[in-house]
């Protein structure tokens, strides 16, 4: 089994050009240790250095490439990687053929490519085809193969975000921009503020053998058709269990985990999940920037390391049908540049000395979901979570956020008037052994059915879908956070007492705080009625990224032009689109090529109906295509997917349950979810 080794682990992020690893490169360079927390990308002799400094480290370490590394919008599900990338030679050859190693600052600092071949929702266009890469010095240059990779955003000719990451860089700065702001009326200067994450991957490691038999896995990385296996999830029996040392799923996530030391991630936790072949990596937290990196860089490893160990990974949200799929937790608090966790209450307090600074931004930050509670459901509107949302296995489609009875209790009487201060509860528990003593645990239980519960220093966002890059998600977060900070200081500027500020967005804004079950169909009508935000539709949802409410937003806080918010709008519902269409075609092709035929074999009953099946994608496919207007094209694929295909998946998973098993030519549920059943170790 190939682990990492304590030489390996003590080498952590060798593979990173940052620390110590990159300070001996740019002292050799003529460098002062540290340069990379300077501004040295706007000095052009500055970044000369840092260009030769990156190309020794990469030849020693045999590096013969280089490329900008971006993250293209509406890739989610369907691009390996989620980036995009041209690898360049670091090397020309003379006119002897001597090889001459360069890399400039210039190559460095900035590129060009196509922009009118990704997604770009009408902002590019063959004629207009300009895309344009920045080096991004937030995040961390790496190297892994022959390659070294610079982080980069991606623009069009006019400065438009073309990518994932320009936004979020947007978002990062308005919400230092009004939280410096905001601390500074509150009597608190900080040196700035940023947004840390920790991001919790689930996936299914399936055999690859039983993987490629399977064209919708392959193209989609869904199954569209499959009867349940007799034995789901229903023991529980899963999830936490010891990993398998006869099984290559251990193996496999051990040299996930080696190879991601190598770059610096630290990928702490590994577990099995609940459903058969899932799984769980989970990283430390970090700034958002970085962690967002790092995530997409783990998908990927994820998915080239499985085929090593005979395996294929799925990192889409709902592989299978009746057990629970994949989702991305997204851990989120808003800290100080200088470590301080606004989320914190004792740290907030201590080190502001103003005991009014913690329940003050908990009280933006819940004005905010209230309001952009739409935005939050856009920002996890990827097509494979259609399937997940409130099955439980993560929350309702209704932005609600639980704040524990401590919490909440606390807040109510804050904006009532008292003075008492917020102290987490604790509680002790008898475990009725004597030798065990008292075991200590918070005063509020976990819920797992809050899509944005509070967790002690930190919110969690649970609906994230697994398959997604979480720069949207984390965008609207810091946008709608930014928003709130700007509107509390515009009041307090404006002569408002801080306290009456934030007592009066409670009070606006109280309907949002919801701490009970939020699967209970009487609670999430409630909820409705309450009027907390519910979109169903994961298309009408996307569509809520061009309202008046939205636009007015992101331009204010300089995150989005009104330009970029529709373009982005109409790339995700072609994304939307384009996956739907690509599972039917699937679905079509496997009653064709294998139900149909299987079925004719053994002469069973159900064929007149699978033969009309195909004609009712076909048509319902076809009136898709035909709708012009963008909203109801969207909605039409919604309806094909999750009614029609859904009802006609019915009569396939019936015949194959009595179809026999040697005319059966497409691998069941049985060979796709039991790795430790089914794989032979001496094999």
């Amino acid at each position: 089994m190939s682990v990492a080794t304590k030489a390996e682990i003590d080498s952590f992020g060798g593979h990173v050009f940052k620390g110590k690893v990159a300070d001996e490169y740019l002292m050799a360079a003529g460098l002062p240790s540290g340069t990379l927390e300077s501004e040295w990308t706007k000095d052009p002799a500055a970044a000369d250095k840092v260009a030769h400094a990156v190309l020794n480290w990469a030849v020693d370490n045999g590096a013969t490439s280089f490329c900008h590394w971006f993250q293209p919008m509406a890739s989610s599900g369907v691009r390996h990687g989620l980036s995009g990338q041209v690898q360049n030679a670091f090397f020309k050859f003379d006119s002897d053929g001597t090889a001459i190693w360069d890399l400039k600052g210039k190559d460095l600092l900035a590129g060009e490519t196509d922009g009118s071949s990704y997604p770009n929702g009408g902002l590019r266009a063959t004629h207009t085809a300009g895309g344009y890469l920045k080096i991004d010095p937030t995040s961390n240059i790496w190297l892994r193969g022959d390659t070294i990779f610079i982080p980069a955003c991606f623009v069009s000719y006019y400065g438009y975000a073309l990518d994932e990451k320009t936004p979020l860089l947007r978002s990062v700065d308005a919400l230092n921009r009004e939280g410096k702001r905001l601390m500074s009326l509150l009597g608190w200067d900080i040196p700035g503020l940023q947004t840390n994450i920790g991001l919790e991957q689930e996936i299914f490691l399936i055999p690859r053998e039983a993987y490629l038999g399977r064209p919708d896995l392959q193209l989609t990385g869904r199954t569209v058709i499959g009867k349940d296996a007799p034995r789901g999830q229903e023991m529980c029996d899963h999830y936490m269990a010891p990993p398998s040392t006869t099984s290559p799923a251990l193996q496999c996530m051990a040299e996930i985990q080696r190879q991601c030391f190598q770059l610096g991630i630290p990928l702490r936790t590994r577990h099995r999940e609940v459903a058969p072949n899932q799984y769980e990596f989970a990283p430390l937290f970090g700034s958002v920037t970085t962690q967002i990196d790092q995530n997409v860089i783990v998908m990927q490893i994820i998915e080239e390391v499985a085929p090593e160990f005979g395996l294929a990974a799925l990192l889409q949200e709902k592989p299978f049908n009746n057990v629970n799929g994949s989702g991305k937790h997204n851990n989120w608090s808003v800290a100080t540049t200088d470590g301080v966790n606004l989320l914190n209450v004792k740290q907030v307090n201590e080190a502001s000395g103003n005991d009014m600074m913690f329940p003050i931004v908990m009280s933006a930050i819940v004005s905010g979901v209230d309001k952009h509670g739409d935005l939050m459901r856009c920002a996890i509107a990827s097509p494979g979570n259609d399937f997940r949302l409130g099955a439980c296995e993560a929350p309702p489609a209704i932005v609600s956020t639980y704040l524990g009875d401590d919490m909440t209790d606390y807040l109510a009487s804050f904006k009532d008037g008292s003075d008492a201060p917020y102290s987490p509860g604790l509680k002790e528990l008898d475990l009725g052994v004597e030798c065990l003593g008292t075991l200590t645990v918070p005063a509020e239980d976990r819920n797992r059915t809050s899509p944005f519960p509070y967790g002690g220093h930190r919110f969690e966002f649970r609906a994230v879908g697994s398959s997604q890059n979480v720069s949207l998600v984390n965008t609207v977060l810091n946008t709608l956070t930014a928003e709130a900070f700007g509107e509390f200081s515009d009041a307090i500027e404006g002569g408002a007492a801080p306290r009456d500020v934030a007592a009066k967005a409670l009070n606006e804004h109280w309907k949002v705080i919801f701490n009970g079950d939020n699967y209970d169909e009487d609670n999430q009508q409630m909820l409705t009625d309450r009027g907390v935000w519910r979109i169903d539709s994961g298309v009408d949802a996307i569509c809520t990224l061009s309202s008046e409410k939205n636009i007015d937003l992101f331009s204010k806080m300089k995150v989005f032009a009104p330009e970029e918010c529709k373009a982005r709008q109409t790339a995700l519902v072609d994304h939307y689109v384009g996956t739907v269409e690509m599972e039917a075609l699937c679905m079509i092709d496997m009653l064709n090529q294998h139900v149909i035929p299987s079925v004719k074999a053994c002469e069973g009953g159900t064929l007149a109906e699978l033969e009309k099946a195909v004609t009712t994608i076909e048509h319902s496919l076809a009136a898709v295509h035909a709708e012009e207007d963008e909203q109801k094209k969207g909605n039409l694929a919604r309806t094909l997917r999750l009614e029609t295909m859904v009802e006609l998946r019915d009569v396939v998973d019936q015949a194959e349950g009595e179809t026999p098993a040697s005319e059966w030519t497409l691998p069941s549920y049985n060979d796709l979810l039991f790795l430790d059943q089914n794989h032979d170790p001496l094999a």
